[in-house]
């Protein structure tokens, strides 16, 4: 099999770590469910075509461990069994429809063609043949990817089915390693400097490929394995998706797509780990610091939370926060030694062991240099099949992402403001969605907490979308009151209505 030579042949030692992975879920998935019950998604871009070569291979050595097969065999005696579906819609590129076509010939491929969009059609598939199991070229940092492991159910209001998706942890450069490496045909797209193919309505070549040429005409861009940062593999594609293109699922995913959070409240967690913390010894700076950067943002902090240098204590916590929250921020805790618990608990709240991560690793041995060795590589065990590198220019390590849970590394607040700036450069990943601001009003008073306690209930009955509340920089100072909401009109509705409610000595003022 002319795949497995040329991974056996390979000096690329992360390829072959991420090619036996996958080749396990392959063969996993073979073994709990029968060729019938399998299919394969393919949509002519690079990570199925990556996926149909691993399948190929997975299928042929899951074959050979059975002693049905002998591991002479060449290419052109050896078939493809798995069904093969692939959706076939007005909008995708020529040259994608040729590849698919040109690929299912040349490799025995038989394809089932549906023109319908991709739930319908798998609905209408799954009522014609039984299926219990698909094969996806979804990879982490994909935006159907959120909430998906190697082995992941199909999401409500889905036909039932499981997701198979081998590889889930491999990065743009793996895909590019595995294609360069194993000689095979991926679509011509992808040598005009397309690196992310989605319709003819939404992509173009990714400008960072463009070819500064005067004397050209026609503009010329490098072809896409040449993308040296794989953060920016969909820099052709997302600052062009309108609201409507951003709910279409693509053919390779599976996932429903939420809808755009426009107007909405993003809610955010913070959980501090440290001992320090909680004996009173150090100061928490970067939570507060945390929650301001969050709220100028428009994003509401639900909840701060403190916890031990335990991992079952980190476990819990994550656990609870992760289900309530768009997003969860833990700090603390990260490092090589016995009490850096931080990345070992968000492992276990999500289930998953901890596994080395060789790109990581890469990311600590610069770092560290000769001093990378011992504990430090425990630093590159990281949470298996979830884990996504948030890399960025501004950054020495990546800072490590979970589904939505993000572990800082900051020890400071300056530490703290490099990692925040980098998150928010990399808001085209729709990390960190934009939402409108806070708008916010403040009065001060000199009447006391009782007097102004049922004005402000009937506030907050009268406009449940604002919220209120009060303090006082000390015990005999005046009373300030804050209303905010996202929706200017209705805030300053709600503090017209709440200064008529008070007696006079109301002032409106800016903190």
């Amino acid at each position: 099999m002319e795949i497995d030579k040329a991974i056996r042949d390979s000096d690329d030692r992360r390829l072959k770590t991420k090619y036996h992975n996958a080749i396990y879920v392959i063969q996993r998935a073979l073994a709990l469910y029968s060729i019938e019950e399998v299919a394969f998604s393919f949509n002519g871009g690079k990570d199925s075509t990556v996926l149909l070569h691993l399948l190929r291979a997975g299928y042929f050595l899951h074959q050979v461990e059975r002693g049905h097969s002998n591991g002479g065999l060449s290419d052109g005696e050896f078939t493809f069994p798995i069904r093969t579906i692939y959706f076939e819609t007005p909008s995708v590129f020529p040259e994608i429809n040729s590849f698919t076509y040109e690929t299912a010939a040349s490799y025995g491929v038989k394809l089932d063609i549906i023109r319908e969009d991709f739930k319908s059609g798998l609905e209408a598939l799954l009522k014609a043949k039984s299926t219990k199991a698909i094969f996806l070229g979804v990879r982490i940092g994909d935006p159907t990817a959120v909430g998906q492991e190697q082995f992941s159910p199909s999401s409500p209001g889905w036909p039932p089915f499981m997701r198979v998706n081998p590889i889930l942890d491999w990065s743009y450069r793996d895909v590019w390693a595995f294609l360069l490496t194993c000689k095979v045909p991926y679509c011509s797209l992808y040598d005009q400097g397309y690196t992310s193919i989605g319709s003819i309505h939404d992509t173009v070549p990714n400008a960072l490929l463009s070819i500064k040429d005067s004397a050209v005409e026609k503009q010329k861009f490098k072809p896409a394995y040449m993308l040296s940062d794989g953060r920016s593999e969909r820099a052709g594609r997302a600052r062009k998706l309108s609201a409507a293109a951003a709910c279409v699922p693509a053919a390779s995913n599976g996932l429903k797509c939420a809808e755009p959070h426009q107007g909405s409240i993003y809610t955010a967690s913070i959980v501090a780990v440290g001992d320090e913390i909680l004996f009173g010894i150090v100061e928490d700076q970067l939570g507060p610091s945390l929650c301001k950067k969050l709220h100028s943002i428009g994003w509401l902090v639900s909840q701060m939370a403190t916890v031990r240098c335990e991992v079952d204590s980190v476990a819990e916590e994550v656990e609870r926060r992760k289900s309530m929250s768009d997003l969860v921020f833990i700090y603390g805790g990260v490092g090589p030694l016995h009490t850096d618990v931080s990345v070992g608990g968000v492992a276990k709240a999500f289930g998953v062991r901890l596994a080395p991560d060789e790109e990581y690793e890469e990311y600590l041995c610069r770092l560290f240099g000769d001093k990378c060795t011992g504990n430090r590589n425990e630093m590159a065990q990281l949470p298996e099949g979830i884990t996504e590198l948030l890399e960025h220019e501004k950054l020495p390590v990546p800072l490590i992402k979970c589904h939505n849970v993000i572990v800082l590394t900051a020890t400071n607040v300056d530490e703290l403001d490099r990692q925040w700036d980098a998150l928010i450069d990399l808001r085209s990943t729709n990390l960190l969605a934009p939402t409108g601001p806070f708008v916010s009003k403040h009065l001060e008073t000199s009447l006391s907490d009782l007097e102004v306690a049922q004005p402000l209930s009937k506030i907050a009955i009268e406009f449940p979308d604002i919220s209120t509340g009060c303090y006082r920089k000390t015990r005999a100072g005046p009373l300030i009151i804050t209303l905010e909401g996202k929706d200017q009109e209705t805030v300053e509705a709600a503090m017209e209505a709440l200064s008529k409610k008070l007696p006079s000595g109301v002032k409106q003022i800016s903190v």
